[in-house]
């Protein structure tokens, strides 16, 4: 029997991209008269394609922009200010997010939440989304000093919840910190399916909305 189920953060519960997305063309609008003539394409497209879904070095972003634009230091770090401060308010939970969560606790599944990323951002985040409080246990791999895909976070969330690696699922959308370093861990892996990484790992369901894994989860998989 599943007993818990543990969620990725980024990309799971919320689309990530879009939030970065809508962040960024209103902060072109705000900085428009500073960026030597920017199309809102470049500015939006670039920074977009340099964060790499997340999956980049996050702090060097603007300055990187900076260079190939040729654009003065104050100004990234400017960008950078404005960027930190504008980001959570474009955060929205998927819409079945909050109806899967209470679909599990109805049937009694604990939950908790497996992250890799800064504290405070990553409160930031969840505060932003509504979710504090949602889950049972919350690891977020700068407090706990080790990043998905290392098992010794997943171990750890199992230890805290009380449960077996058998009796847990793992819900992401990397093929590699989550599903792969979940089923490394012993947990059963979901894939969240999204459009900009490729699944190769054989054998594990893949869902295109959260609800979908409630039925998965009820089976028993």
């Amino acid at each position: 029997m599943i007993r818990a189920v543990f969620f990725d953060l980024d990309g799971t519960l919320y689309d990530r991209d879009r939030a970065i997305q809508n962040a960024l063309e209103e902060q072109f609008d705000a900085f428009r008269e500073s960026l030597n003539g920017l199309s809102r394409s470049t500015f939006v497209d670039r920074l977009l394609e340099l964060d790499g879904h997340g999956h980049t070095n996050q702090g060097r972003i603007y300055e990187e922009a900076a260079l190939e634009w040729n654009l003065d230091d104050t100004i990234a770090r400017e960008l950078g200010r404005d960027y930190r401060s504008r980001y959570h308010r474009h955060c929205r939970l998927a819409d079945d997010t909050l109806s899967t969560f209470q679909a599990l606790r109805q049937s009694g599944r604990i939950l908790g939440l497996i992250t890799n990323g800064p504290v405070v951002w990553q409160e930031k985040t969840l505060n932003g989304l509504g979710l504090d409080g949602r889950f049972d246990v919350v690891l977020i791999s700068e407090r706990e000093g080790v990043r998905k895909p290392h098992r010794a976070i997943f171990a750890r969330a199992l230890e805290l919840s009380g449960v077996r690696s058998d009796e847990a699922v793992f819900v992401g959308d990397h093929p590699d910190a989550d599903v792969a370093g979940g089923r490394a861990a012993g947990l059963i892996s979901i894939w969240k399916r999204v459009p900009y990484w490729e699944m190769t790992i054989e054998g594990v369901p893949i869902v295109d909305s959260l609800h979908e894994i409630v039925p998965i989860v009820l089976g028993g998989i």
